[in-house]
């Protein structure tokens, strides 16, 4: 039997070609590598699973390469870029500072940092999650850090920049790494589940890249848990069951009652998805979220900022038009208010059916205002 492998380690970038959604930075530091302008501190910056490690080894490996391609990639045939690919390379050090992150890991670093590389040209230094680092360690850092030897480079990774010493900030050239859209990460599961050959259907791979916010490494992870609970056959239906999403059809649903003024049959809607055992506070952002969808719906200009699947698109362009600026505006805005009180609310199940009367009420002509203010 094959010893298994993970799909983000399995599918894990080698090339900057093969990053996801970094493509403004992959081409400045293959612009930098080309052109021979390399700084001697880089820090990547971004959320998690956005490919700064990766880009990090890459990096690495690019510049090390005796045969660079016409692209800046590195050749993959070299002794340098074989003995990287196979884990053996001695011109790659690499430092989880979460746990080293003393003075002593510091000065071991430092000492190692005067070796010359026995092939190659550079010696690269990745110290994963930086802002880890104790102050005396980043103090122990600074000279290293500023001046060291012309075959060193250093690439701090760190998830949270804000915590990083303004000093250490101004040696290091900074690239930020942004969140992976939805579409790019929609279209490299589809490149893995072909791989793998496992059928996907599009909306089931969409959910799982709402549910990973950005990170390609959770959408990855989402999508080996899924596909072994569906036995390599992933639909919308085993995705929202697996991952405990609520299913579109329920919003469609609530919407359709609101539009009518049926304050009954949101309260048995909401029922019926409660004993789901879905988290009230999950369904009223979820329905923020929908009625955010259908505003930027209404409007070909805002379609752009349309994020859910292709095959459901249609079905909220109909349904946006039946809906009114002016509705929709006040109906984000209730749906905000009561996520915003859920947390303090003492009886949040009267919180939620009241934002739905409330929605309700959205659609009641001026007259029946009026008859009810009388009354």
């Amino acid at each position: 039997m094959e010893d298994y492998i993970v799909s983000a380690r399995k599918y894990r970038p080698s090339t900057f070609k093969s990053v996801v959604g970094q493509k403004a930075l992959t081409t400045t530091l293959k612009n930098a590598i080309q052109s021979g302008k390399l700084a001697h501190a880089y820090l990547f910056c971004g959320p998690r699973g956005v490919g700064k490690t990766s880009c990090a080894r890459i990096f690495a490996k690019t510049i090390n390469c005796l045969n660079l391609t016409p692209e800046g990639e590195a050749c993959n045939e070299c002794e340098s870029c074989r003995s990287f690919n196979e884990q053996r390379s001695l011109n790659i050090h690499e430092l989880d500072a979460a746990s080293n992150n003393s003075v002593d890991d510091i000065r071991s670093l430092t000492e190692q940092v005067r070796i010359p590389p026995q092939l190659g040209k550079y010696k690269v230094y990745i110290i994963d999650e930086v802002h880890m680092l104790s102050t005396a360690a980043f103090n122990a850092f600074l000279k290293t850090l500023e001046e060291p030897p012309h075959h060193a480079i250093f690439i701090l990774a760190t998830t949270e920049k804000q915590k990083i010493l303004p000093t250490i900030l101004s040696r290091c050239q900074t690239y930020d790494f942004i969140r992976i859209t939805i579409e790019d990460m929609v279209e490299h599961l589809q490149y893995v589940a072909s791989c793998e050959h496992i059928s996907a259907e599009p909306e089931a791979l969409n959910i799982i890249a709402q549910k990973a916010d950005g990170g390609m490494r959770d959408a990855l992870s989402i999508f080996d848990q899924v596909a072994s609970f569906t036995a390599g056959n992933i639909s919308y239906k085993a995705v929202i069951d697996n991952l405990n999403v609520l299913d579109y059809e329920y919003y469609f649903r609530i919407t359709d009652a609101i539009l009518g003024g049926d304050v009954r049959a949101c309260m048995l809607i909401l029922r019926e998805i409660l004993e789901k055992g879905f988290d009230g506070q999950n369904i009223i952002t979820g329905l923020a979220a929908h009625f955010r969808d259908l505003l930027v719906c209404r409007d070909e200009a805002t379609l752009v900022l349309f994020e859910v699947g292709a095959s459901i698109r249609e079905r909220y362009k109909e349904t946006a038009k039946k809906c009114a600026d002016k509705l929709l505006f006040r109906a984000i805005e209730l749906a905000n208010q009561c996520d915003l009180n859920y947390r303090n609310s003492r009886n949040k199940r009267l919180l939620l059916e009241l934002t739905l009367i409330q929605l309700c009420q959205l659609t009641a002509s001026p007259a029946e205002e009026d008859d009810k203010k009388k009354s």
